[in-house]
């Protein structure tokens, strides 16, 4: 592959040209780039620009003619179902079969026979986009993926999705594909081992203790996510989080030269780090094994291992290229490797050798896994009070009562922001659910996170359960999910102002997607929060979340609605729905106060939507609200009763549980005969039109908002009681 450079820059030694060593651009005067220089631009081999390139033929060190069976195999395998599905990315599982090889056959503690016990290693492909890598080696781990499903790969019902994902395939940990989510996810798993291990090994028994192996492109490096969770990892001093960085300086443009010259290895070693080398990721079985071995003895740092490799190892026409990044070889192609390369099986073909190799490490999985069950029988014998707690969290069973604990409210309890009712039920559930932790964005004393009774999760005190995730949301929230995939019984959640939802948006997708029960909430959830302007009021977010699959928006009214919005979203994180599956949850929480109600209920915010005034007989009108505009609601409808309209107030906490509602519910709460509706919601209208109908009004905020004390804007924006009753007027003389 070769970089665009210009004529403009003569020499590799003379002023004006970035001389490029293992991808550090040293400092340089840049050349002036005019519209006729730049026609003048012509290709720079890598050989110019001095990067050191690991060898493409040879023999394996040490030689190993079994240990080459099984990489080809890799190899093969993954070349052979890229050309079947013609789509995918043969490239990263060429160049990676080594290391793949190594990390697998040598190291990694897993039994196919039950891939969910506890103590296995986690590994995560953070380049979800090599996915068929995965594939191969679970296939020759003896997972439950056989040959046929991977000729299939990339179509529709098969276990083999174009990334990997960990609702499909077993054997797969994490769902990855966005570049970077891996990486985080992995962060999230190391910790929390790091966090189990902490609060329940013994001197004499270690119920958890296990590694976390990934393997990184460039890609990954480049997104800013993998930066923000690699400055937590090395902050935290996660010594059994190894990352492999699969340096073969291709991306789908060509060349990283082009965009991508920072010296990845110093990053990470100031990051806390610590690093090491192996040049020839090609051959060198032995130094990648020293370089694990290494790995594991520093135990008080994350470690980065940077493997160079050629992408699409052993391709006569297309290695070392941006053409094997994202394509399939093709049967020519295909068929002059398995010459090169000296592989004289046909399509999806393995000899027994390679399946000998993976054997044994399966074996020694099953063999770690018989001896960690003889050690939890004498830990639950010995510590059945920490074992009981332990079973809860490896299980993900909800503790019998545990909802017992929310609070309930009247209208004589003192009115308050939902985001300090969310303290007091994150406070009264800590204690009852063992796998509940987390924190915020630098926001513990905004959003109320802070949970009383334990401390701070640092690199000295791994047993507490509050995180300090400093301003990284979108780490947060991808190691929230990792955190969330370990064990079942893990509960994590993650906290920010709902505005900043959207540096994280991408991980708050992948928990939806990867079904991640995890609690993200989310405050200072509307206009409401005043005069820090436009740039920090939420608009659009709340119609984007409930845009999103497999995840519920929630945005309670008062303390009752926000202990049953906790309510449903723990249960929905322990799959306890209607659905079956674990879901994540959005919750949206104020920053002003509000009057608690005797009307609202936990049980209501189970329905989605139900009626907490004028419930008796047919309507002439119908007011729904959500979170801090319920009380202009119920204000309205009292007015509105009080000029002899019969006004029904509907709190609509949840448009996802009541659409999981039977219709003769739902119609119930909104009766089809009555087409005089107004909904009144601090955010965008987007999507009431379907509560509304055609004959109603939406008041909402369709613009971004200003900087204003609170109320100013409620009442420039419509949003008052009085403009709820004028529109409801209205609507009964049409």
């Amino acid at each position: 592959m070769v970089a665009a450079q210009c004529l403009l820059s003569v020499a590799p030694t003379r002023p004006g040209l970035c001389s490029v060593r293992q991808g550090v651009a040293a400092p340089f005067s840049a050349p002036r780039f005019t519209r006729r220089t730049l026609r003048t631009c012509r290709p720079l081999t890598r050989a110019a620009l001095a990067v050191e390139i690991p060898p493409a033929t040879g023999d394996l060190k040490p030689k190993d003619k079994n240990a080459e069976l099984a990489i080809n195999a890799i190899r093969f395998l993954s070349i052979d179902g890229v050309n079947a599905a013609k789509s995918g990315h043969p490239g990263l599982p060429m160049g990676c079969a080594p290391m793949t090889y190594v990390i697998w056959k040598d190291f990694m503690n897993v039994n196919p026979k039950d891939p969910k016990w506890p103590n296995r290693d986690r590994f995560v492909l953070s380049a979800g986009h090599g996915s068929m890598l995965q594939y191969a080696i679970l296939h020759l781990m003896g997972f439950n993926l056989p040959i046929s499903e991977l000729k299939q790969f990339r179509q529709w019902g098969s276990k083999t999705p174009g990334h990997p994902e960990n609702f499909e395939t077993e054997g797969v940990e994490v769902t990855t594909g966005p570049l970077g989510q891996g990486i985080a996810n992995a962060v999230g798993l190391a910790v929390a081992e790091t966090h189990l291990a902490a609060r329940f090994n013994k001197p004499d028994a270690k119920l958890v203790d296990h590694y976390t192996y990934c393997i990184m492109g460039d890609g990954c490096n480049m997104e800013g996510i993998s930066n923000e969770a690699a400055s937590l990892a090395g902050h935290w001093k996660l010594g059994k989080l190894i990352a492999f960085y699969d340096d073969n300086r291709i991306s789908i443009d060509g060349h990283t030269s082009i965009s991508f010259t920072e010296d990845v290895v110093a990053r990470y070693e100031a990051l806390g780090w610590h690093t090491i080398h192996v040049k020839d990721g090609n051959h060198d079985l032995a130094g990648l094994r020293d370089a694990i071995n290494e790995a594991k003895s520093v135990t008080d740092k994350p470690t980065l291992i940077k493997v160079s490799t050629i992408i699409g190892y052993g391709s006569p026409n297309k290695a070392d290229s941006h053409d094997v990044h994202g394509s399939a070889l093709g049967a020519a192609e295909a068929q002059a490797t398995r010459d090169n390369l000296g592989w004289p099986y046909g399509e999806f073909e393995v000899p027994q050798e390679a399946y000998d190799e993976f054997g044994k490490a399966a074996k020694r999985g099953e063999e770690a896994e018989a001896a960690w069950q003889a050690t939890r029988r004498e830990y639950a014998e010995k510590y059945p009070e920490e074992y009981a707690e332990y079973e809860a969290i490896t299980s993900g069973h909800l503790p019998a009562g545990w909802a017992d604990v929310l609070p309930s409210f009247t209208s004589a309890d003192k009115g308050l922001a939902t985001r300090l009712h969310s303290q007091t039920m994150l406070n009264a559930l800590s204690p009852v659910l063992p796998g509940l932790l987390g924190g915020s964005a630098d926001l513990a004393g905004s959003c109320m996170t802070l949970v009383k009774s334990s401390g701070d999760y640092q690199a000295d005190s791994p047993a507490e359960r509050n995180f300090r995730f400093g301003v990284r949301e979108h780490a947060m929230g991808a190691i929230g999910n990792g955190m969330a995939l370990h064990s079942p019984g893990l509960l994590p959640y993650t906290a920010t102002f709902f505005i900043f939802t959207d540096y994280m948006r991408n991980a708050i997708r992948m928990a939806a997607l990867s079904q991640a029960g995890q609690l993200f909430v989310m405050t200072h959830d509307s206009i409401g929060l005043g005069e820090d302007g436009p740039t920090h009021q939420p608009v659009e977010q709340l119609a984007s979340f409930r845009a999103m699959p497999n995840i519920l928006m929630l945005r309670p009214g008062d303390g009752n609605e926000t202990a049953g919005a906790y309510k449903v979203a723990v249960e929905n994180a322990a799959a306890v729905n209607a659905t079956g599956i674990k879901r994540p949850s959005v919750l949206a929480l104020s920053r002003q106060g509000m009057p608690n109600m005797d009307s609202t209920s936990a049980e209501g915010v189970a329905k989605g939507a139900y009626v907490v005034a004028g419930g008796e007989g047919t309507p002439d009108v119908i007011l729904m609200a959500t979170g801090s505009e319920l009380m202009f609601a119920v204000e309205a409808g009292k007015k509105l009763e009080g000029e002899g309209i019969k006004a029904r107030v509907v709190s609509f906490p949840c448009w996802e549980l009541f659409e999981e509602q039977e219709q003769s519910y739902k119609d119930s709460v909104l009766p089809p005969e009555v087409e005089a509706r107004v909904s009144i919601e601090a955010g965008a209208t987007f999507g009431w039109f379907k509560y509304v109908g055609a004959k109603g009004v939406s008041l909402g905020v369709d613009h971004f908002g200003a900087s204003a004390p609170a109320p100013i804007l409620y009442e420039k924006y419509g949003l008052t009681p009085d403009n709820v009753v004028a529109t409801a007027k209205s609507l009964l003389k049409k």
